[in-house]
């Protein structure tokens, strides 16, 4: 049974990002290694700008991901349920939205 939306759905399916899980895995990977790499300017007591540059950078890189799980999720989990379950499209839709507006706070 799925859970509602925003709570960690669970479905038989592939997750809509399936075909690009490599690439995001891949991505992420290197956001690590960024991370990695601040956490080492901060102990090594790199100038501030310098710092913060990079926070901004893995920032940008996050997003990235995060926009293009979104992004598919919209292609395969809500278009597939558009043309076979409205209602589920309209849940799925919602839980986009949702999404978005956690992605886009600050």
């Amino acid at each position: 049974m799925a859970a509602a939306p925003g709570r960690g759905s669970r479905v038989a399916e592939p997750p809509g990002y399936h075909d690009q899980k490599a690439d995001h895995l891949s991505r992420l990977h290197k956001i690590e290694g960024q991370i990695r790499g601040v956490t080492r300017m901060v102990d090594e007591d790199r100038y501030c700008i310098d710092v913060v540059t990079q926070i901004g950078a893995v920032t940008r890189a996050l997003h990235e991901v995060a926009l293009g799980l979104l992004d598919e999720h919209a292609r395969n989990c809500l278009l597939t349920a558009a043309r076979s379950e409205p209602d589920e499209a309209e849940a799925k839709l919602d839980e986009l939205s949702l999404a978005m507006r956690r992605l886009t706070r600050m």
